[in-house]
């Protein structure tokens, strides 16, 4: 398969020289079994590249690696993993047995969302398709489109027609393509640390589709279900179709307050005792941006494994990290049976592709699999062949390379366009990760965010409101997502003088 991401995070105030990390970091990952033998690893340029390190480190690095046994390198085959002995590998674990108690596998139908609650009200606007003129747009969680290689997609799709068969073109399984299932788990397992057989992992239609299976299987009538505020509104919609109570909880700096939840779900009237589910988004809190820390995220675990409730891990944005330090997901955690990792390919690749997947807990496959059937059959499967081919030849993993060097080029011009204009006067978060960053206009306290908006709009800029994800504390200052990913840099800069004349506008009418 190709190569990815590894999960490397340096110490640069350590004893250890940077090389010295490396090498024992690819060993650990390779004893831990988190890389097997035959896996690819990154080139040396990109691995540096993602490390922000010389290439030279890592070439060396590489060169004692091979020289211990531990990797090998044969021309056109780049970098590998060499066969262990067995006393060398570590086995993995053995899988738990699941929780006690039953799994209601047939789902309700949904009620209808209460409209006249703020929880549940849209508030994103729709997609604009065709902008008037030449508008800039901010809108967050859209890709780089026209950077996305479509000549070496269309030959992995070439690839999948060429080797379809019966089977591909029928009725396919209703988990997904074995291939593909064994590209991702090779996949979280070097960038995420998650530990899980192919066996484990349902493809979905996107991860909105993994969250409505989710909700369908683990909750009911009187259960709760607590979500981190603010959030999108699209899972508050997900979870509101269901028959539990929906609790928001405050994130901060660290992201969700564990210690809050009990006491927020007692004030809504409900007893913590019936909390099924716990919705997070730890590697990039939407909106926020804000990564949840390890403390936090062990206190989590703790929790939810204490109350027999389920995590569910939104792996938003994780493959596009900015940082020197990349956490491993919450379920790569101790009691990882307590959670749910959820991700997709509609960011890092393209959203029409509708393929996203879900990393289960052995007790949840078959009932998460009865309602998967009911509810669409199957994940078209020439789709999922042609993302496996995409990831086996190595292009995904070249694709996340260079989308990180691109959206750190066009993360790095925003920023400093925001502060060369506002200076003091803003205040950024999640610029750590993700496509987006949370731009709140401190100098503008009293403007009503939709006066910025309507004069933003008139001088051709589509802004984004961020007041209406929150339920409890919305920001006392006109607060804004920004997303910057497919705005060139030169867009982004005209993009924020107008904003920035908007918003001085709006200031001085007020």
């Amino acid at each position: 398969m190709g190569s990815t991401e590894l999960l490397i995070s340096l110490d640069r105030e350590g004893g250890a020289t940077l090389q010295q990390q490396v090498c024992d970091q690819v060993t650990a990952l390779v004893r831990s079994a988190r890389l097997r033998p035959g896996d690819a690893l990154p080139a040396s340029r990109e691995l540096a590249q993602q490390l922000g390190v010389s290439r030279t480190v890592i070439i060396r690095a590489y060169e004692l690696l091979r020289a211990q046994g531990i990797l090998t390198a044969r021309r056109g085959s780049g970098t590998r993993v060499a066969e262990l002995p067995a006393d060398g590998t570590a086995g993995r674990a053995a899988s738990g047995g699941g929780r006690s108690g039953t799994v209601q596998t047939v789902p309700a139908p949904p009620r209808p969302t209460d409209e006249g609650n703020p929880l549940w009200q849209p508030w994103e606007p729709p997609p604009v398709l065709r902008h008037p003129g030449n508008v800039l747009d901010f809108r967050h969680g859209t890709p780089a489109l026209a950077a996305f290689p479509v000549a070496r997609w269309r030959q992995s799709l070439h690839e999948a027609y060429g080797r379809a068969d019966a089977s591909t073109l029928g009725y396919g399984p209703a988990e997904g393509s074995a291939t593909l299932r064994a590209r991702i788990a090779a996949l979280v397992r070097q960038s995420r640390a998650v530990d899980a057989g192919p066996e484990t992992i349902m493809v979905t239609g996107g991860a909105t589709q993994a969250l409505d299976i989710l909700v369908r299987l683990l909750v009911g009538p009187g259960d709760v279900v607590v979500i981190e505020d603010p959030s999108h509104t699209v899972l508050r919609q997900v979870f509101g179709c269901s028959d539990a109570a929906v609790v928001p909880v405050p994130v901060d700096e660290e992201g969700l307050r564990v210690a809050d939840i009990d006491a927020r779900v007692r004030a809504q009237g409900h007893d913590p005792e019936r909390v099924k589910l716990v919705y997070v988004t730890p590697s990039h809190q939407f909106p926020t941006g804000f990564i949840m820390s390890q403390p936090r995220r062990r206190a989590l675990i703790a929790w939810a494994h204490e109350r027999g409730a389920t995590v569910l891990e939104d792996d938003y944005h994780s493959e596009f990290t900015f940082t020197a330090e990349r956490l491993p997901a919450l379920a790569a955690e101790r009691h990882r049976d307590t959670v749910v990792y959820v991700g997709s390919f509609s960011k890092t690749l393209f959203p029409a592709l509708r393929i996203g997947y879900a990393v289960l807990p052995p007790h949840l496959v078959r009932p998460f699999l009865g309602i998967k059937w009911i509810t669409d059959r199957l994940t078209p499967a020439v789709s999922q062949e042609t993302l496996a081919d995409f990831i086996a030849t190595g292009a995904y993993a070249r694709h996340i390379s260079r989308m990180t060097r691109l959206y750190r080029q066009r993360r790095r011009r925003l920023l400093e366009a925001l502060y060369e204009h506002f200076g003091a006067e803003v205040l950024i978060s999640g610029e750590a990760a993700g496509l987006h960053v949370l731009v709140t206009f401190t100098g503008a306290r009293g403007v009503p965010e939709e006066e910025i908006v309507k004069r933003a709009a008139a001088r051709g800029v589509r802004t984004y409101p961020a007041s209406g994800y929150y339920v409890l504390d919305p920001p006392a200052e006109p607060t804004f997502l920004v997303g910057y990913a497919a705005l060139t840099t030169a867009r982004i800069t005209e993009g924020v003088a107008l904003l920035t004349a908007a918003v001085r506008e709006a200031t001085a009418r007020i």
